[in-house]
């Protein structure tokens, strides 16, 4: 559904668009959340794993040496790329039936210019990266583990790619699908042992071997535009995790 002309341009005004019903830009929220837990720790190499089109990447840039953001989707990455090595994106969206309204961002719009040679983008898939991916300080995993076939496996394998002290950051709103992923993947929202057994929960078991976490959950809305009158108003739960062996 990813590489569809619509999910491309709903995307791109998700990331670089205005914002709806007084809802801060989601990708710029979480990449400001990472920066403020990075505080005092060192910031040399930051992985976006799912970064769709690019924009935590190009934020989280305003603080890391090198940022490389990972994406399963290669229309995704091709806009990423784009912005990176031209500055700016075009796309369209949807007023109502056929009428389309065109729109043109720049990284400049955002004080993001000066910033892109510290950013690289990979058509990748979560599950089985490549060994070049790793010694991370930061790895941001936003609104991807339930949109992945096996998020079992990356959660369980995501702390070889991170230095000892260093964060990962999750964020998703739980919306398990078996389109997605089938049922037995699923990290949280089903009943276990007769009892209610939440996402948050699945996280703690799956990640306590090698994290600690560090704060509370924190929500962060986000909103997906449709057409002019259709949107789609979720929140992610963050959560953030210190690498401890």
């Amino acid at each position: 559904m990813y590489e569809t002309d619509a999910a491309v341009s709903q995307y791109c005004d998700a990331h670089y668009g205005g914002t709806y019903f007084g809802v801060e830009n989601f990708p710029a929220a979480c990449a400001g959340i990472c920066l403020e837990h990075m505080e005092g720790r060192p910031k040399k190499r930051a992985l976006d794993l799912g970064c769709a089109v690019g924009r935590a990447a190009f934020e989280l840039a305003e603080g890391f040496e090198l940022v490389q953001g990972l994406d399963f989707s290669a229309r995704f990455i091709r806009i990423a790329l784009h912005l990176k090595e031209k500055g700016f994106v075009r796309y369209e969206l949807v007023e109502e039936g056929d009428i389309v309204s065109h729109h043109e961002k720049r990284l400049a719009d955002f004080a993001l210019e000066g910033i892109r040679d510290r950013v690289q983008f990979f058509q990748a898939d979560a599950t089985n990266l490549e060994p070049r991916y790793n010694n991370y300080d930061l790895i941001l995993a936003a609104n991807l583990i339930d949109r992945l076939s096996d998020p079992g496996k990356f959660l369980t394998t995501v702390h070889a790619r991170i230095h000892v002290g260093g964060l990962l950051v999750l964020a998703s709103p739980y919306t398990w699908l078996e389109e997605y992923t089938k049922r037995s993947n699923w990290v949280g929202g089903f009943r276990k042992d007769g009892k209610p057994y939440t996402s948050l929960e699945g996280l703690k078991h799956l990640l306590d071997a090698h994290f600690r976490m560090l704060t509370e959950p924190k929500d962060v809305a986000f909103v997906i535009r449709e057409t002019s009158r259709k949107f789609q108003h979720s929140i992610s739960q963050m959560t953030f995790w210190e690498r401890t062996d």
